[in-house]
C-alpha cells in the first residue's frame, strides 16, 4: 500500500508546488504592472513596452549565473584577472575567484534583470515587502535597457573603472527610483538620516551573510559600492540636473566622478593610459580611484588614510607580464598635481614594502608622463628587471 501511494502523494505535492509557483508568478506580474507607473515617474522616462516578468528558483538562478559567467569571463580570462588581484595582494593565493563570485551572487541575488532575454526575474519565496523592493528595483533596469545598451556597457572590457562608474549609476538609480516607487509621497532625498541608517543597515547585513562576510575586502566593497555610492551620486544628480537622466551622454566616466560630484560637474575626465610595448602582456586594466582606495585600505588598515592617499587621482593602468613560471606587475598612475603624486608615493611605498614577499623585489619611483606627475611600480620575482621599453606607457585619446 505504501509503495502504491507514494506516487500519488508525490503528484499531489508537485501539483501543490506548481500551484504555489503559478500564484507567486501572478503576484509578481501584478506587482510589476502596479509599480511600473511609479517607476516611470521616479526615473523620468516612459516604458516603450511592458517589461517581461518571470519567476525562477534559486537553483535556476545559480545555473543562469554560472553560464553567464562562463560566457562573459571564460576560465582562462578569469584566471588572468585573479593573477592581477593576487599581485596587488587584494585576494589570497589559493582563492577560487570563479566559485566565490558564484557563491556570493547565489547568496545575494533575489531578483535580477537579464538584458539578453529582456526579462525581469524574481527568485521564488521572496517576502512581500522584500518583493516590492526587488520588483521596483529591477523594473528600473528594464526601463533603462529600453533607452541604453545596458548589456554592452556593463560587459565592456579593458576599463574596469569606467564600467564600475556606469554600474554605480544604474544600480544607484535603481535604489532611488524603487524607493520612490514604493513611497511616492515621501521625499527620501530630504531625509539624510534615512540614508545614514540605510548605509549602516547594509553594512550590518554582512555579518548575517557568511559568504559575503568572509570574502576579501575588494569583493565586498565592489558589491556594495554601486548601490551606496551610486545612490548618493544619483540623489545629487537629480537635484543638480532636474528633468534629466544620469546616463547616455551624462554617464560618468570614472569612479572619481561618482565619488566626487564636483569633478563630474567640472568635466574632469580621467587620463587614459595604454602600454606601448611589444612584450607579451598576460592581462591589463586600470584600478581607478575606488579600487585604489580599497587597495590602500588593505595596505594601511585605515579607510580615511586610504581615501586621503588617492585624492587627485588622474588615471592609472597596470599590466601583468609572464616571467618564466611567475608574474611581474607594472603599474602606472598619473595625478592632477605634483603634491598629489608625492603624497601617494610617500604613503604607498612603505606600505607596499611591509607586505613584500622574500622571493620578490620592487621599485616605486616618482616620474613624469607627458608633463603629468606620475608614479610607477615595478614588482616581480627577484632577478626580473624589465627595460624601459617593456614598462613604457603613453597617454591615449579618451573614448568617444
Amino acid at each position: 500500500m505504501r509503495v502504491a501511494l507514494l506516487p500519488v502523494g508525490f503528484v499531489a505535492v508537485c501539483a501543490c508546488a506548481e500551484a504555489q509557483d503559478r500564484q507567486f508568478a501572478e503576484q509578481v506580474e501584478a506587482m510589476a504592472e502596479e509599480l511600473a507607473p511609479e517607476v516611470e515617474r521616479a526615473v523620468g522616462l516612459d516604458f516603450r513596452y511592458p517589461a517581461n516578468v518571470a519567476v525562477r528558483t534559486r537553483e535556476d538562478v545559480y545555473d543562469y549565473l554560472r553560464h553567464k559567467m562562463e560566457a562573459e569571463f571564460p576560465p582562462e580570462e578569469l584566471e588572468r584577472l585573479s593573477t592581477a588581484y593576487r599581485l596587488f595582494r587584494m585576494i589570497p593565493e589559493d582563492l577560487d575567484l570563479n566559485q566565490l563570485i558564484l557563491d556570493l551572487y547565489t547568496e545575494q541575488v533575489v531578483g535580477f534583470y537579464d538584458p539578453q532575454s529582456d526579462t525581469l526575474y524574481v527568485v521564488t519565496g521572496a517576502e512581500s515587502l522584500e518583493l516590492r523592493l526587488i520588483v521596483g528595483h529591477e523594473l528600473v533596469h528594464a526601463l533603462q535597457a529600453q533607452y541604453v545598451p545596458l548589456d554592452s556597457i556593463l560587459t565592456s572590457r579593458g576599463d574596469n573603472d569606467r564600467r564600475t562608474a556606469a554600474q554605480a549609476v544604474f544600480e544607484g538609480q535603481g535604489v532611488i527610483a524603487s524607493l520612490h516607487a514604493m513611497m511616492p509621497d515621501g521625499d527620501l532625498a530630504a531625509v539624510p538620516e534615512f540614508w545614514t541608517q540605510m548605509r549602516e543597515t547594509i553594512r550590518q547585513q554582512e555579518s548575517s551573510m557568511p559568504v559575503l562576510g568572509s570574502a576579501p575586502l575588494v569583493l565586498r566593497e565592489t558589491l556594495i559600492f554601486p548601490y551606496l555610492g551610486g545612490a548618493d551620486f544619483v540623489r545629487w544628480f537629480n537635484e543638480r540636473y532636474p528633468g534629466s537622466v544620469p546616463f547616455g551622454e551624462r554617464l560618468p566616466e570614472s569612479t572619481e566622478q561618482v565619488m566626487h560630484t564636483d569633478r563630474y560637474a567640472s568635466g574632469d575626465r580621467p587620463t587614459m593610459l595604454e602600454f606601448a610595448t611589444d612584450q607579451e602582456i598576460l592581462y591589463e586594466d586600470g584600478l581607478g580611484e575606488f579600487e585604489m582606495r580599497v587597495l590602500m585600505t588593505e595596505l594601511l588598515g585605515d579607510e580615511d588614510d586610504a581615501a586621503a592617499a588617492v585624492i587627485d587621482w588622474g588615471g592609472d593602468r597596470y599590466a601583468v607580464f609572464p616571467v618564466d613560471s611567475e608574474h611581474g606587475l607594472v603599474w602606472w598612475s598619473v595625478w592632477d598635481s605634483a603634491t598629489a603624486a608625492d603624497r601617494f608615493l610617500r604613503t604607498f611605498e612603505p606600505a607596499w614594502r611591509r607586505g613584500l614577499l622574500s622571493d620578490r623585489t620592487f621599485n616605486v619611483e616618482r616620474t613624469q608622463l607627458d608633463g603629468m606627475p606620475a608614479v610607477r611600480l615595478i614588482d616581480g620575482p627577484r632577478g626580473w628587471s624589465p627595460s624601459d621599453a617593456t614598462t613604457r606607457v603613453t597617454i591615449a585619446p579618451p573614448p568617444a
